[in-house]
């Protein structure tokens, strides 16, 4: 949703404030893992601070203006000041009658649920209508409500207009994200193909391809292995019986829960827990290098946004929003690593501690050796290959990734997704590097060794997701090198390219799966950054728009002509261009005609980490230069 499809959303909006608080925030607090309970406006009014909302980062500077929408999961830490701020909690209903525009959507009060920031340029006036809310807020008399939301619709008009200069629109989530999002909240209700699509309104063919190139499996697969991982948490953690963890987590069957967790544990049910419940491998074998929980650093910044753990400390007590979560102090965790390590040791002998620095991550300040000798990366592998690093574990799927296959030759696979406990434990890490789409595995690696979580999305272009990995791993040259390299490759396929094709070609990036079709974006792999970013074309001008917001499309074949540009790179894994040029449709397209389509299937088309990137960059150069 765009800035002008919200102006119309709010003149058609019927709000009821729930609560207003001001809060602070000290050094070392955050909030952590927090389920808004309804739509909120944030504001800060002194200090500084950054939040997490899904894959989207805010930094939280003096007056920044943070809205989310209910059941959105909000993490926050303060910087080294702290952090003073307004929330607004509010609920929403549209006023009859709801326009065109606004009724086409499935629901137009989830039109309010989107998130965004702005740092406006006017900031005293919209703080001083939110002190004004606050303190007639505190007063409760009869007539308070109607003033609070009188004062909260000329916050909005204020806010609304400096986002319009700024020109600032709300954000979307990832699809992949969305979907994972869904099947972690709702993993022990009947879940299928079908409900999934339905909920992030999209097709299922290509919510089964993105999903499964983004995380390596299906989305049911994911489900499964989603239940499979609480299943075993509910086997070590508590007596329950095998019925009543079917149950729990979706399944009617004790016997098929039996058999779905031997094919994906290995053992079954009952081994699981024999094995396992008396060791406490991962409580009993804590890493050397422990989470300090007093006054951190300013975060580690990798790029203009940051992700960050989260706590809080609230002004007043009692029925708070967000809840306050304590940490151990420093010195004892320090205390209970020496004892562990004198035991482990059987000598007084001083212990030379590794060189070790802070970095801030969404689980927490975490502590990590400064040169890592032994790395197992769940994700963000083509940014470690891009400096020189070879982990000793990844993922299945990034085993398979062909861009990768020169470089895998000695590197252990750890399982589908991001991998399974087990074998990360057998190959004693000194580092672990994940993704944010499976907590409850990240909170399992974080008793193994240092892990740092870089949620999905976060880091948005080949520069900042290379830069952030030079400066974790302490290769910073090395980085610049290979981004210097990129750059430069790139700019020479551009060149080659615009000798060849004219700059105004238009270029449509498509993928054909089953009876649908999808025209992607920039965002979703499938050749569209070397097209869109690297060499500069442009979609067709009646497509742009979906192309940008929100990125994609899905159509059907009769309005193909719309979509199709004079080049079409496509993704297909059964289709030839023979087949195209016999087809009605696809055969009178002039693009087809020319034979200006590059056909490749998505195991090429699907990946779009740095190395892939520049790999496709090239490829798409030789081809279009051959034209």
């Amino acid at each position: 949703m765009d800035i002008n499809d919200l102006m119309v959303s709010w003149n058609h909006a019927n709000c009821k404030v729930i609560d207003i608080r001001r809060t602070t925030i000290s050094t070392g607090e955050s909030i952590r893992s927090y389920s808004v309970p309804s739509n909120l406006f944030l504001m800060s009014v002194r200090g500084k601070a950054t939040a997490y909302l899904g894959e989207q980062f805010h930094r939280l500077q003096r007056f920044t203006v943070l809205h989310t929408g209910k059941g959105d999961v909000l993490n926050m830490v303060a910087g080294s000041e702290g952090m003073d701020y307004y929330s607004v909690y509010y609920k929403v209903s549209m006023n009859p009658p709801v326009p065109a525009e606004l009724a086409a959507l499935l629901d137009p009060a989830r039109s309010f649920d989107h998130s965004y920031s702005i740092t406006p340029d006017n900031p005293v006036a919209l703080h001083r209508i939110l002190s004004e809310m606050f303190k007639e807020w505190e007063k409760q008399k009869p007539l308070v409500h109607l003033r609070v939301r009188t004062l909260l619709y000329q916050f909005v008009h204020d806010l609304l207009h400096q986002m319009q200069v700024h020109g600032v629109s709300p954000a979307k989530r990832d699809l992949a994200a969305q979907v994972a999002a869904i099947i972690h909240e709702h993993y022990a209700e009947s879940i299928t193909l079908e409900s999934l699509a339905e909920s992030v309104n999209y097709s299922i063919p290509h919510l089964s391809s993105y999903f499964k190139i983004r995380t390596g499996l299906s989305p049911i697969d994911y489900l499964i292995k989603v239940r499979m991982d609480k299943a075993a948490a509910l086997l070590l953690e508590t007596d329950a019986t095998l019925k009543e963890i079917a149950e729990g987590i979706g399944y009617q069957d004790p016997s098929y829960l039996g058999r779905l967790f031997k094919k994906y544990k290995g053992v079954s049910p009952i081994r699981y827990r024999e094995v396992h419940a008396g060791k406490k491998i991962l409580e009993d074998c804590p890493a050397i290098t422990m989470e300090s929980s007093i006054v951190p650093p300013e975060p580690f910044n990798y790029t203009n946004i940051i992700d960050n753990d989260y706590q809080y400390h609230g002004i007043r007590e009692g029925d708070s929003f967000m809840f306050k979560h304590s940490r151990p102090t420093l010195a004892s965790v320090l205390l209970l690593s020496f004892i562990l390590m004198l035991s482990a040791c059987g000598t007084n002998d001083a212990v030379e501690q590794p060189q070790t620095k802070i970095v801030t991550t969404v689980n927490g300040d975490v502590e990590v050796p400064l040169h890592p000798k032994r790395i197992v990366a769940g994700e963000y592998l083509g940014s470690l290959i891009a400096l020189g690093i070879t982990p000793i574990g990844t993922s299945d799927h990034h085993i398979k990734n062909p861009y990768f296959q020169e470089y895998l030759k000695d590197v252990d696979n750890i399982g589908d997704g991001n991998g399974n406990v087990e074998k990360i434990l057998s190959l004693e890490p000194d580092l672990i590097i994940m993704d944010d789409f499976y907590p409850e595995l990240n909170e399992q690696m974080s008793k193994i060794a240092p892990t740092v979580v870089i949620p999905y999305a976060s880091l948005k272009t080949v520069h900042e997701e290379v830069a952030y990995f030079g400066e974790l791993l302490g290769q910073e040259e090395k980085a610049k090198a290979w981004l210097a390299d990129y750059d430069t490759r790139t700019a020479s396929a551009k060149e080659d390219v615009l000798k060849v094709i004219p700059a105004d070609s238009t270029f449509s990036v498509i993928e054909m799966s089953e009876k649908s079709l999808m025209a992607v974006g920039t965002g979703f792999g499938k050749g569209g950054q070397p097209v869109y970013n690297g060499f500069g074309f442009k979609p067709p001008a009646a497509v742009a728009a979906e192309m940008t917001d929100p990125g994609w499309a899905s159509f059907s074949a009769e309005v193909l002509p719309k979509y199709a540009g004079d080049y079409i790179i496509l993704t297909s894994d059964s289709e030839t261009l023979d087949e195209l040029k016999a087809d009605p449709i696809w055969g009178a397209l002039p693009a087809v005609k020319n034979d200006h389509v590059f056909l490749w299937t998505s195991d090429r088309s699907g990946y779009w980490d740095p190395i892939a990137i520049l790999s496709q960059t090239e490829e798409l150069a030789d081809w279009l230069t051959s034209l």
